[in-house]
């Protein structure tokens, strides 16, 4: 009686464990089709921005050169990845002059675009001014210092300071000029006299042979 009484409450055990067993896989099995019907699992990291994407393909930033030297080799070794002939970056770059030269707006400097600039430009190259003296007669000074005449360097002195007064005021006044002309021409640009002066005349302080891009218009010719 006894052996029979352990053995039925060992059965029962067995069956009560089984029955439990199977509840588990039940609800496993329910909550894995819930999971896979509706809920998404995280992947457990942040989504990485497009800066570090970008980043971590094309690998980490090297340094800045340190020595001259270091600035050398690395770009010989740029030029070894991109093989091009050294005549054909003389002609690269003298196509680019050419074009710059020529006044196309693609390879001219940021100062130098738009219309307004080509307009100013036109003004100061239709007209002679003292300020195209500008640079020779620094070049005449310079001589002038290495006579060793105290005569001649006190004329010169004075002549270059009497040139360099009637220059400033023409420049001024000349800016001004400009600048009206400018406003009445672009009236829906914002045009401050004082940058448009400026680039006047720093472009009237240049020899004419020497300024980029080149004249368009002759000396006397008018400007519409």
């Amino acid at each position: 009686m006894v052996r029979f009484l352990r053995r039925s409450t060992t059965e029962e055990a067995d069956v009560t464990g089984a029955d439990a067993a199977d509840a588990e896989a039940g609800d496993d099995a329910s909550t894995g089709s819930h999971v896979r019907r509706g809920y998404t699992p995280g992947k457990g990291r942040p989504t990485p921005s497009r800066r570090e994407a970008e980043g971590r393909r094309r690998g980490p930033v090297a340094p800045p050169p340190r020595t001259t030297r270091e600035a050398i080799r690395r770009n010989r070794e740029l030029r070894k990845r991109n093989p091009v002939s050294k005549e054909e970056r003389r002609a690269a770059a003298r196509e680019r002059r050419e074009r710059m030269m020529a006044g196309d707006e693609r390879y001219l400097l940021p100062r130098d675009r738009g219309p307004v600039k080509a307009y100013v430009r036109d003004l100061v190259d239709s007209r002679r001014s003292l300020l195209g003296l500008f640079m020779p007669m620094a070049v005449v000074v310079f001589l002038t210092l290495l006579v060793p005449i105290p005569a001649v360097q006190t004329y010169a002195t004075l002549l270059t300071t009497v040139l360099l007064l009637f220059m400033i005021i023409e420049g001024f006044l000349n800016g001004r000029r400009i600048a009206r002309l400018v406003r009445d021409k672009f009236p829906n640009e914002t045009v401050r006299g004082a940058s448009v002066g400026w680039y006047a005349f720093v472009r009237a302080s240049q020899i004419r042979r020497l300024r980029v891009p080149k004249p368009r218009v002759r000396p006397g010719q008018r400007v519409d």
